[in-house]
């Protein structure tokens, strides 16, 4: 009798099934789709300087919202005068460099002895305050308003723009001023800088957004035309719907760019109205208010002056830059 012989041939054949499906399986990882988010990322990453200037912006967040605590480590109370660090003649400040030293990392102010570098990291609390909360008033007025415009047309359309022209016309600075000054000490439970805080946030948020308003509507006029929104109405979807669950989505980016590129030209106009006395109040740090103390002492003490001036100019470049290259990464169709 002979052996009866075995069927090797599937035991030749079977890795081929395998082999076929590890090739799809690594076919099919090679082309993974990417969401909108993940190719921005991809994009911002690729932008070192716009990265740097996101760097710069959160060390400013987190210096702002850890203000205590580094002036505990590193500095003295901001309104704390150390009159032993001044000349007795002068009042300007011993040593070189306005006073420098490793108990002043910064120096002292002339005539006060105050420590320059607690001023300046409580003067960025208030700068980032004021420009984050009146930026946030802003998106919100300038989406809202800007949305029911373009959506809806016609006499809304004509009336808000109008609106937005006229806010626009008006001088902003001269208005704060004017209000400031005849603005009581105690207000709706706030008294003091809080009073001013207030102010600046309400008046730069209510004159900044027709800004975002009409980038807002130009886009809304553009996006309601589009097959999605159609097909929303079709199926029997309200204004409300279609303002806020399809258009709002697609608004996102632009208004989060816009917004970006709004907060530094709010940190500007709340140091200039400081440089003008129409800021905060004294001894609240600000930067404007730093800059305008250093005019009458900068020929004896120009550090004084540097560093406040330095503090703003490196907030606004490090937010430009962010908001550029954030622009350049939400905007696949931009070229630079």
């Amino acid at each position: 009798m002979t052996a009866p012989m075995h069927d090797t041939t599937t035991d030749v054949d079977e890795p081929a099934p395998v082999a076929a499906e590890a090739t799809a399986e690594s076919k099919a990882k090679k082309v993974e789709g990417r969401s909108l988010k993940q190719i921005a990322w991809n994009r911002l990453k690729q932008d070192k300087v716009a990265l740097a200037g996101g760097i710069v912006v959160v060390l400013l967040v987190v210096v702002s919202v850890f203000a205590p605590v580094l002036v505990s480590l590193f500095g003295h109370p901001p309104n704390e005068g150390n009159l032993d660090q001044l000349e007795d003649l002068t009042n300007l400040p011993k040593g070189a460099l306005g006073g420098i030293s490793g108990d002043h990392l910064f120096g002292v102010e002339p005539n006060t002895g105050r420590d320059v570098f607690s001023r300046i990291v409580y003067g960025a609390r208030i700068s980032m305050l004021v420009a984050v909360l009146a930026a946030a008033v802003a998106v919100v007025l300038g989406t809202l308003f800007g949305i029911i415009a373009g959506y809806f047309g016609g006499w809304v359309d004509a009336i808000i723009s109008r609106v937005m022209d006229v806010l626009l016309s008006f001088p902003q600075l001269l208005f704060i001023i004017a209000l400031v000054s005849v603005l009581p000490d105690d207000l709706l439970g706030l008294s003091g800088s809080g009073v001013r805080i207030a102010t600046l946030v309400l008046v730069i948020g209510l004159f900044g957004w027709p800004y975002i308003g009409r980038i807002v509507r130009g886009q809304t006029l553009s996006l309601r035309e589009r097959e999605y929104v159609e097909a929303a109405r079709s199926l029997g979807g309200g204004s409300r719907h279609i303002l806020f669950r399809e258009l709002l989505p697609n608004l996102v980016a632009p208004i989060t760019v816009y917004t970006t590129l709004m907060i530094p030209t709010n940190i500007l106009t709340e140091a200039a109205l400081s440089f003008l006395g129409a800021g905060v109040r004294p001894p609240t740090a600000s930067w404007g208010g730093m800059l305008r103390d250093a005019l009458s002492v900068y020929e004896h003490d120009p550090m004084f002056m540097v560093f406040p001036g330095l503090a703003i100019f490196l907030t606004v470049l490090a937010f430009n830059l962010f908001g550029d290259g954030l622009r350049d990464a939400l905007d696949p169709k931009g070229t630079r």
